[in-house]
Formats: structure tokens, sequence, C-alpha cells
């Protein structure tokens, strides 16, 4: 049984990987459910056919999904996020107790965030004993306070005791990376019982393709303007500001083209900073059919990201970017995860350096040679370390291993 805030249809993020990997867990023979709620993400708003106040049954992926109801807030103020939440956590409740009860599924695995429904899923894996995985995709709490959108230290230290003595509960703990494994460590999660599960790419579905293909051309982008993408949720971890920065250092090159693709809650806000720029333009989020066309359209792509959160997160995005075998800019701590990846093919530069980043995208436009270089390695890295097939085909052994 999975238990997950954010499931297919998504996207992006973690509803992404969540369906991906409910689709093979069907198809190697597992009993699959799963509870979660309406697709609403990265657009902030409940999909088309979709309701945000029923529960409702169906199929996906041939796994059962049970949907909950969801609070959507219009405007994402601390407050409104904590509702959001909260809705999902209640309503998904006694639909958690009811399949532990009814079912008595072997493991229940549960994604965070969020935290909400993590104290529910522990318990009634506890009545039914059944064993219990919690798979950190983000930091949420420590993220919360890194962030500034919670400031209260008291607050502080209450929820991080929860999270840690709700972690220590679960008979396996993973994340995506070795610094977050590590920072699950520190909080107190015996080693016996961590574990590393990355988030991986499909690498027959994303790969290397001519960067003239279809949607270059209905985007009319001409074949000798070269493309600096960014690709995924516009919020606020990732530090969009830089990309604008760079984009105005650079607006006197016309050659170039800042391309942002995507939704999210800093969207709005970036767009207004980005007014009048003739170099920078906005896209909606393309379907999963298109996703391969639109990361090879790209020349560059772009990665920034805030200050303070390396080990809270970990791109998801950095693996289809990596495996088009299109360099990067990462905007990354030296010693992080993410530029110890990103640099396996691209450069990578201080976060909130904006001139350090348009140096960067200086350097590799004026480079045809080593864009390539650097493209052919990132797709080197991305095939020995997140292919789709070994990742989870590693997962459902461990998988077996806990039950």
């Amino acid at each position: 049984m999975i238990v997950a805030l954010n499931f297919a249809p998504e996207l992006t993020g973690i509803g992404k990987y969540v369906g991906e990997m409910t689709e093979y867990l069907t198809s190697s023979g597992f009993d699959v459910r799963v509870i979660t709620a309406p697709p609403y993400y990265p657009e902030w708003r409940v999909g088309e056919g979709y309701s945000a106040t029923a529960w409702r049954k169906e199929c996906r992926h041939a796994a059962t999904v049970f949907r909950c109801p969801l609070y959507v807030p219009k405007r994402r103020s601390g407050l409104h996020r904590i509702v959001h939440l909260a809705s999902f956590a209640l309503s998904s409740l006694p639909v958690i107790f009811w399949q532990a009860i009814r079912w008595r599924p072997e493991v229940i695995w549960v994604v965070e965030p969020t935290l909400g429904y993590v104290p529910a899923s522990w318990l009634a894996g506890r009545l039914v004993r059944a064993r219990l995985w919690l798979h950190v995709q983000d930091f949420e709490v420590d993220a919360a306070f890194g962030l500034g959108l919670v400031r209260s230290g008291f607050a502080r230290r209450i929820a991080q005791a929860v999270e840690s003595w709700l972690m220590r509960r679960f008979d396996r703990v993973t994340s995506i990376s070795g610094s977050m494994v590590a920072r699950l460590a520190s909080k107190r999660v015996p080693a016996h019982k961590l574990g590393e599960l990355p988030n991986w790419v499909d690498v027959q579905r994303i790969r290397p393709v001519s960067r003239e293909n279809p949607l270059r051309a209905e985007l009319g982008i001409p074949a000798d303007r070269l493309v600096l993408l960014y690709s995924g949720n516009m919020g606020e971890k990732q530090g969009l500001e830089m990309i604008v920065e760079a984009a105005r250092s650079l607006a006197d090159h016309a050659s170039l083209l800042f391309l942002m693709c995507g939704e999210g809650v800093a969207r709005a806000r970036i767009e207004k900073l980005a007014a009048g720029l003739p170099n920078m333009r906005f896209m909606p989020l393309q379907p999963l059919e298109r996703l391969n066309e639109l990361l090879s359209l790209s020349d560059i792509h772009l990665l920034p990201q805030r200050a303070g959160i390396e080990d809270l997160v970990l791109p998801s995005k950095l693996t289809g970017i990596l495996a088009s075998a299109r360099p990067v800019v990462a905007a990354a701590p030296a010693d992080s995860d993410l530029a110890q990846a990103a640099a396996a093919g691209g450069l990578v530069v201080a976060p909130g350096d904006a001139n350090a980043f348009a140096a960067a995208l200086k350097t590799l436009c004026a480079d045809a040679t080593l864009r390539e270089r650097l493209g052919a390695q990132g797709r080197a890295y991305a095939v020995a370390r997140w292919d789709r097939q070994t990742v989870l085909g590693k997962f459902c052994e461990d998988l077996n291993a806990v039950m």
C-alpha cells in the first residue's frame, strides 16, 4: 500500500516518480493500492475530470487508486499551505485505516512530504503488522525553516522532534541522495534502517536526438539561436531570479534565448521580473510524450538553487537533463550532491552568484565542442547511476527483503 500526496498523472516531481514506481511494481507482480489526492501539481489547481471535494476509486497502472479530497489554495501563504496539507491528512485518514484493516498489506510505503499522514500510516501498519517503509523525497520541515517560511524557534524544535520520533518507528527509511541519507542519520534514525533510493530516468525514452526537432519548429526558434532552457517546477526553492539576472546581463547577445518551461507558485513573480527582456520566453509544461523533444531542443540546461537547502532536496529534473546529453549550468555548493552530479555533465557555480552563472553560460555558448563533450559525459553518468530498470529492479529486491 502506497500513501502519497502526489501521484500520476502529475508530470513533474514526486507524483511522476510514484506513478512510475507503481507501474513498475504492478508489472513485476506486486499487488498495489495507492492512497493519494487528485492531481494538482505544479499548476496548483485540480486536474480536469477530478474533484477536490469527493472520494473516488480508479484503476491506474494496474493498481487500485483511492483519491481523497484536498484543499488547493489560490494563495500559498504559510497558513494556506498548512491547511492544504492538513486537508489531505484528514481526508486520507479513514481510507488508510480502512484499506489497512480490510486488505492487510504486507508493506505500507509512505513518501514524505508530507509529514501529516505519516502518523496514521504508521499506526495503521502497526495494527495489521505490516512492514513500514518511509521514503523522504524532500525534508519539508527543515526546508520550511531554512527558507524562512516558518520562523518560530519553538515550533522548529517541536516539529523536528516529532519528525525524528516518527522516522525512528519505521522499519526502513530511505532518501534520494547520500547527503540526504546522512541527514536522516543526524535525526537519529538507526543505521541498519537507512538506505538510498535515488530518483531515476528512463534512458530509452530520454535519449539524445537532434536539436532540430518538431517542437523547436513549432515554437518558431531559428536553428542558429542557442536555447538556454529551464524546465520544471517554478517554486521558491529554485532561486529563478538568477536566470532573470543572467538573461539581463546577456541581453546584448542576440543569438541566445532563455526559455522557461513549467508552472509553479513563483512563475507570476518571475515573469514580472523578466518583463521587457527580449531574450526571455515562457511556455507551459509540456506533456510527457514531448519531454524528450523539449530537453533535446535545448543547447544548455539551467539549474539554479537557493543556498542553504543543498542537503534537503535534490532536483529531480537533473536525471532527465543529464540523460538528454545536453550540458547543464547549475548553482550549488561545491561539496553538495547536486554539484557533484551536475559537474559530471556541466559547470557548477556558487548559489546566488548571478555573475558567475552568466560567465559559465558564456563559456559554454562560445564552445560547441565543450558542450558536446560535457553532454556525452552527463549521459554516461545518468545511464550508469540512474537507469530506471536498474534502480527499480534493486528497489524490488529490497522490498522483497523487507517483506
